[in-house]
């Protein structure tokens, strides 16, 4: 009984520890409830001081890598001049040159030498062991026809126009400076007209002055559309002197009249080069002329544009053969006009059908109107060349249009990895962001 009894009074004790535990418990859960909700309260300012604190370390980081970047971009440019200065110090590679002494060297100025006839005039010349100073003002001549002779100890380049007068100390001067191709002369009439008149004045005067021989690059177009065929010499040409191409065929007369005028009145040596169609590498892609057309047409396998009936014929020398003639004819005594070109005469429309066969390709022939004074026959005497210079052409036409159409394939392909290089570029997701950068709402002042 009292066993019982005191079990009972214990049950009642656990019970009463167990709810007063409880109760403890529930007021405990309260209080953390509420020191939870104080803790919360607290901690939400110190979450955004702790984003604010963040924010401005990774801004700091994002300055020191653009002053890194900076200092790297400078560092950069430093070893990029320091590259500069050891490629200009080391000795370029030049093809072999003769040596000649000062009685056989020769200062030889060469007006348009940067062009396509002068830049290979450039190479017989320097290989022979000459001083070469080169004048072009690059209208249609190339500063890279002539980059591989830069820095060389006989090669001198300046950037002038022969329409000013120029004053320096030569031997021999080549005056070449005239754009040679319709589209370019036609270009700018009174330009032209000025280079083979002022210019030519220029250069006879210099050469009066310094008492040196010049060689004055005249053109079959002095013959117009001839009657005669094919042209001697002494043929006086059928001109119309006010014509698209009167600006290039008359200033090249004129040119031909003051050279014989200071000739006979200053005892300037002279020497004129009456020269016909010339082809090769290093021609302007884009000078409207009848071989650069046709193989860049039959290289982008487009149609073969022939102008008129493709029946007017062209006689085609390559320009090795032309410069090896102006060399003779400069070191000659004649001093007469002399032809230089190839007395193999071709028509148009057999000349398209020739390139489209060495190209290759899909291209077809087509015909076009035909060009205002567009000469019908050109094909040249060269017996005074025989017989007073021992040269005529050499280069068979197929092996100068084969050297020619590789040059024409190369430099197509050189263009066509710079627009993709030049796409590229335009394309780029920087310069699509950084018009964004400089937008502004001109309504907000």
């Amino acid at each position: 009984m009292w066993t019982i009894t005191i079990t009972k009074k214990r049950w009642k004790q656990v019970a009463i520890a167990t709810g007063t535990i409880g109760v403890f418990l529930i007021v405990l859960v309260k209080i953390l409830d509420i020191s939870d909700n104080k803790e919360s309260l607290s901690a939400a300012p110190q979450s955004q001081h702790e984003l604010i604190a963040i924010y401005e370390q990774q801004q700091k980081l994002i300055e020191e890598q653009q002053l890194e970047l900076q200092k790297t971009k400078e560092e950069l440019a430093r070893l990029q001049d320091d590259l500069r200065a050891l490629q200009s110090n080391t000795p370029r590679k030049y093809p072999k040159v003769k040596y000649l002494n000062y009685k056989n060297r020769k200062r030889i100025l060469i007006t348009g030498g940067a062009g396509f006839v002068g830049s290979h005039l450039v190479d017989n010349l320097m290989l022979d062991g000459h001083e070469i100073i080169v004048v072009d003002n690059f209208f249609t001549g190339r500063k890279r026809n002539v980059a591989h002779w830069l820095g060389h100890e006989n090669f001198e380049l300046i950037h002038h126009d022969i329409v000013n007068p120029l004053f320096i100390e030569v031997d021999e001067i080549y005056h070449l400076a005239s754009p040679a191709s319709p589209p370019h002369y036609m270009l700018n009439p009174v330009k032209t007209i000025k280079t083979n008149t002022m210019g030519t004045i220029n250069v006879l005067g210099l050469a009066k002055r310094v008492m040196a021989k010049v060689l004055i690059a005249s053109t079959s177009e002095v013959y117009g559309d001839p009657t005669v065929h094919p042209q001697p010499e002494s043929y006086w040409g059928h001109v119309n002197p006010i014509g698209p191409r009167a600006c290039y065929d008359e200033g090249k007369r004129v040119s031909e009249t003051l050279s014989y005028a200071y000739a006979k009145q200053e005892k300037v040596q002279v020497r004129v080069a009456r020269i016909f169609n010339t082809y090769g590498p290093r021609m302007h892609m884009n000078d409207g002329r009848v071989v650069s057309n046709f193989i860049l047409q039959a290289l982008r396998n487009e149609t073969i544009t022939v102008y008129g009936n493709g029946k007017q014929t062209r006689s085609f020398q390559y320009v090795d053969d032309l410069v090896d003639g102006l060399m003779a004819l400069m070191e000659s005594n004649y001093t007469q006009p002399v032809n230089l070109g190839n007395p193999v005469e071709h028509t148009i429309e057999e000349f398209a059908f020739m390139i489209k066969e060495l190209v290759g390709g899909s291209s077809k022939v087509g015909r076009t109107d035909a060009m205002e004074d567009d000469p019908q026959r050109r094909k040249p005497d060269i017996s005074r060349a025989k017989k007073y210079l021992n040269w005529e052409p050499k280069v068979p036409l197929k092996m100068g249009l084969l050297k020619t159409i590789d040059y024409f394939r190369k430099e197509l392909e050189r263009s066509d990895r710079f627009a993709a290089n030049s796409k590229k570029y335009f394309d780029s997701h920087d310069l699509q962001r950084s018009p964004q950068r400089f937008q502004f709402d001109p309504g907000n002042g």
